[in-house]
């Protein structure tokens, strides 16, 4: 993994388009309380979003130019170039706003400190920001105010805009000094519900600090009200083509947002269906809402097939229409992309590629970091990652210089662990039904980590597992008992793009010394000469895409590549395949475009709608094996379970990593670990996989979280063991008829309303059913 992880991973952008489709009006009183007037047909026309002018609290300037300087968004001197930001009208993840403009010594947005924004007084169903956060994911509660003196509370946050991106991407920022910074920095959305039964008149910004270095930081630059209709209504945004298809049908996907922008819930009997119109293309998979309650939003997924004659990428003006108790209910004109043409080696072909719907839907997964690493397998507990050995040994500050010196000597070198990196007791499909039995739908292991050493059969270099070492393909015996055993497990690839002491390109700024003595040793298997990016990096990533089938590749530390043309290989060889794979790709090879971002050890506060996933070991720090590391510190049970929980929640997924010991042994502490997670799992998986977010809240307090399996059911997961009534602020969708269930329990629980809270009677036998985190279930009626 990278060392300072912040530092490098490389954002991307996920798209910004104009906002033709919602007009905005100016943010009057008059506009924002006038009460919606009833419809003669049988759905209500949908009010306008209202933007919020917060140009007299505005007190950051975060927005540079190259030629107006002296902005200062995070405290550091850095700041957004304004050439690559948009002004005025914008539509960021379907939301219209009014975005700052960006003047010479103009500020451009809020440092949240606990200001009150007035609003105009009316009903609302969502307060949208634009954030960011600056050093750091930053977010608090957000205070609604209405006019009978009552609140509610929600969290606003912002991503770190280094580290995430965000859906407002750019490519670089601006230095102190005025000089670019290449690296993407982001602003994304944070979503406040509302009450749309009461009249709201202000919201109160979360404290968190003043913009510093070293300090987390939530910066707001846009507000984005949406009013109630009254009665049945719906909405329509961000209409758009894909190239992922439908696992039902194989048909090309078209994804929107219907929102429920009224103050009646959809049902099944509404009839609510989503359909394209397109020259060239048919509809072959409508998509359907069965249920959707007042402010709730659902992203759905109409399938369209191509008609003869129409060549894949054909680019046509088409309209996604929502129908509904025989009427039509919303439509957005879009551009479409008609099929998957193949894909070239630019950023704008492979921007048309995202995450595949199974790793959306997978959730869980088992990252493997096993290399020559795995041999000395030493840092100081829970400090610094073990897997980084090598380039530790160079520092005579570090603990693993004098650790090496004392345990191995002076003239030991790093290859020569390599001998004793066995493998001789690893069981390939011993390891594969563990992770089927974790309840993991994925698995990853480290083809090649920095240290540069193989564990495939490279034509590349000798620098490999089937050279030395073990002498063995540890990732064709590990794919093959995956494809035999547990066919129903996603396979991946990590890949290190830079290796730290390769000759001809090395990572570190030298090619291998003694770090005692500074003399030159030897690169084991190494063959001189060749363009380490064209040669070798590219050549091998090839090897793997044409000779493994990975369905996830997974970057890591980026740097110089030829991304471009390996990643539209690697998507062009799964869909032209004679049985198609759909893949992925995360944020990590060196180029903008990603299918996913990677944070490591780490959580956000809110949902990031970007995909995502999270990666972390089950040590307190590292990836690799830590033979330090005693079985006391190691993640319990609870604690992934807990992780699993907040990650799903917020749109992520959770890639935990394992080390396995030198000879291929899982230490017996993880395996214990995985198969407690998967017995949970077993219990309540239903509220893990192919579920979605809540668009309304991600979390409420410390220990509730919120998943939802669209059109079927409603969860709430308790972190925390219930008392003998479970009491849930928040607006959940339950109407009478739904019934309440805890997993693993069974037996109906009765519920009841009170001031908006939904409370769950929780007899002291369904507390005892439970473990680790207790998951509620509201059966919605058709």
């Amino acid at each position: 993994m990278g060392m300072y992880p912040r530092r490098q991973v490389l954002g991307a952008a996920a798209g910004v388009a104009a906002a033709a489709a919602l007009p905005l009006t100016s943010a009057t009183a008059a506009h924002a309380s006038e009460p919606p007037t009833e419809h003669a047909g049988p759905w209500a026309p949908v009010p306008d979003p209202v933007p919020v002018p917060l140009d007299s609290l505005y007190d950051n300037d975060g927005i540079d130019t190259a030629s107006a300087r002296g902005g200062d968004f995070d405290g550091s001197g850095y700041t957004f170039p304004g050439e690559e930001l948009p002004t005025g009208r914008v539509e960021v993840d379907g939301v219209p706003f009014v975005f700052p403009t960006s003047n010479a010594g103009a500020k451009d947005n809020v440092v949240a400190l606990g200001q009150r924004v007035e609003l105009p007084q009316g009903r609302y169903l969502s307060a949208v920001f634009l954030t960011a956060g600056s050093y750091g994911n930053a977010s608090g509660k957000a205070t609604v105010h209405y006019t009978d003196g009552s609140t509610t509370t929600a969290t606003l946050g912002g991503s770190d805009w280094y580290s995430a991106g965000g859906s407002l991407s750019v490519p670089y920022r601006y230095g102190p000094d005025g000089t670019k910074d290449e690296h993407r920095v982001g602003i994304g959305t944070s979503e406040v519900w509302l009450d749309p039964q009461r009249d709201a008149v202000a919201i109160t910004l979360p404290v968190t600090n003043p913009a510093q270095a070293n300090k987390a930081s939530l910066h707001v630059f846009a507000l984005s009200l949406q009013p109630a209709a009254q009665g049945r209504a719906l909405a329509l945004r961000g209409a758009r083509s894909t190239n992922s298809l439908l696992d039902s049908s194989g048909a090309q996907s078209i994804e929107a947002t219907v929102v429920n922008a009224g103050t009646v819930a959809v049902l099944a009997a509404d009839g609510v269906s989503v359909r394209v119109e397109v020259p060239g293309a048919r509809t072959v998979e409508a998509a359907r809402v069965r249920r959707l309650d007042p402010g709730e939003q659902a992203r759905v997924r109409v399938g369209i097939r191509n008609r003869a004659g129409t060549a894949p990428g054909a680019a046509r003006d088409g309209s996604v229409t929502v129908t509904g108790r025989g009427a039509q209910v919303a439509s957005q004109t879009s551009r479409l992309t008609l099929g998957v043409a193949d894909y070239q080696p630019t950023e704008a072909s492979l921007s048309g590629h995202q995450a595949p719907y199974w790793f959306q839907g997978a959730k869980f997964g088992i990252f493997i970091h096993w290399g020559v690493y795995s041999v000395p397998a030493w840092s100081p507990v829970g400090k610094q990652y073990a897997e980084w050995y090598w380039n530790h040994m160079q520092d005579p500050g570090n603990a693993v210089f004098a650790y090496h010196r004392e345990k191995y000597g002076e003239d030991f070198a790093y290859d020569d662990f390599i001998p004793m990196f066995t493998a001789k007791r690893f069981d390939p499909r011993a390891w594969v039904e563990l992770f089927r039995d974790a309840g993991a739908e994925y698995h990853v292991l480290t083809s090649k980590h920095h240290e540069g050493f193989a564990l495939w059969d490279t034509k590349v270099s000798d620098r490999s597992s089937v050279k030395m070492g073990p002498k063995r393909d540890l990732v064709r015996e590990l794919f093959d008992a995956s494809r035999r055993y547990t066919p129903e497990l996603h396979r991946g690839l990590y890949f290190s793009m830079p290796e730290w002491f390769n000759p001809d390109n090395p990572w570190m700024g030298h090619a291998p010394r003694n770090p005692y003595t500074l003399e030159p040793v030897p690169y084991t298997g190494y063959t001189a000469g060749k363009d380490y990016v064209k040669d070798y990096q590219a050549a091998q990533m090839r090897e793997l895409i044409h000779g493994y089938d990975p369905e996830v590749i997974w970057c890591d530390i980026g740097g110089a590549n030829d991304s471009l043309h390996v990643l539209a290989d690697y998507f062009n060889h799964a869909k032209n395949r004679a049985r198609p794979i759909e893949v992925s790709v995360n944020d990590r090879a060196g180029i903008a475009f990603h299918d996913f971002t990677t944070p490591e050890y780490t959580t956000y506060d809110n949902t990031v709608v970007a995909k995502w996933e999270s990666s972390r070991g089950l040590d307190p720090f590292s990836y690799g094996y830590n033979q330090a590391t005693p079985d006391d510190a190691y993640m319990t049970t609870e604690a992934v379970v807990r992780s699993l929980v907040d990650i799903v929640s917020k749109n992520g997924n959770f890639l935990l990593d394992i080390g396995p010991r030198a000879d291929g042994t899982i230490p017996e502490i993880m395996q214990t670990r995985l198969r407690e997670t998967g017995r949970w799992l077993r219990t309540n998986g239903e509220a893990i996989y192919d579920t979605t977010y809540w668009s309304r809240m991600a979390e409420l307090g410390e220990d509730l979280r919120f998943t939802v399996r669209p059109d079927e059911a409603f969860y709430i997961h308790s972190l925390a063991k219930p008392s003998a009534k479970l009491t849930v602020e928040a607006p959940i969708p339950i109407r009478s008829g739904d019934k309440v269930t805890m997993l693993g329990h069974g037996r109906p629980l009765a519920w009841t309303l009170s001031n908006g809270a939904l409370v769950i009677d929780v007899p002291e036998a369904a507390r005892k059913a439970g473990q680790h985190a207790w998951v509620f279930k509201v059966h919605w009626r058709a």
